[in-house]
């Protein structure tokens, strides 16, 4: 199956979710997670229509974002570290694993010095594993009044990540639970306009996801194939 057949193929998918759940195709984005695959494949899926890139590694990912002249919406979809910053802000748009206050400060002070902002996604550990980021669902509430002043980051969802299972529909009470979280803290008013955004789902359970409410994908395998990097 070719990279244009494989982005119809999800798109029918992503619209059948949509349909069983009852919400529109349009609330749904998916993200390209393009990080084992080469600077061609990435060109390709920008050029068959998927305009977001997920990356996790700057090292890799820069070279790629100045090939490429900066096309598509650039997303930060691993763990940031601190020391890191400096190579994402300016590139990537969105920031989908916010888990620590530190990291928050460091987006701030280098998005004001270089007049950029950052559209960030709280990354939320709601399976409870230790091997996951993220803050614990408790805490998130302090958080945002944490970072509900903060100029240059934007929090403007909230991001998990569920088990790797072998049934698909095990990882939904995890995803209804980032939901039903989001909504808790919206009723609470703990940011300047309200949480919209969910990050959840991946090529093995992206479908679920959407059933519960997420409006970003991020899809490797399934979407760009077997990688070509390591």
């Amino acid at each position: 199956m070719s990279l244009k057949e494989r982005i119809e193929h999800i798109r029918q998918r992503v619209k059948e979710a949509c349909e069983r759940s009852g919400r529109s195709e349009e609330e749904v984005n998916i993200v390209a997670v393009t990080k084992y695959v080469s600077l061609d494949t990435t060109r390709s899926v920008l050029d068959d229509g998927i305009l977001h890139i997920g990356e996790n590694r700057p090292q890799n990912a820069v070279p790629k974002w100045e090939a490429l002249g900066g096309r598509g919406t650039w997303h930060y979809i691993g763990h940031l570290q601190s020391n890191k910053v400096k190579d994402v802000i300016g590139r990537f748009q969105y920031i989908h694993s916010l888990d620590r206050l530190s990291l928050a400060k460091e987006l701030e002070k280098r998005a004001a010095a270089t007049g950029t902002k950052v559209l960030a996604f709280l990354q939320v550990n709601v399976s409870g594993e230790s091997s996951k980021q993220g803050i614990q669902p408790h805490e998130a509430a302090a958080f945002l009044k944490e970072t509900a002043e903060l100029s240059h980051v934007k929090i403007i969802g909230l991001m998990t990540m569920a088990p790797i299972v072998d049934d698909p529909e095990l990882t939904r009470p995890v995803f209804r639970a980032l939901r039903e979280l989001r909504d808790d803290l919206n009723t609470q008013a703990l940011t300047k306009e309200p949480l919209k955004e969910l990050s959840m789902g991946m090529s093995d359970d992206f479908e679920v996801a959407i059933e519960e409410g997420a409006t970003w994908v991020r899809l490797g395998t399934l979407l760009v194939g077997k990688g070509e990097e390591t």
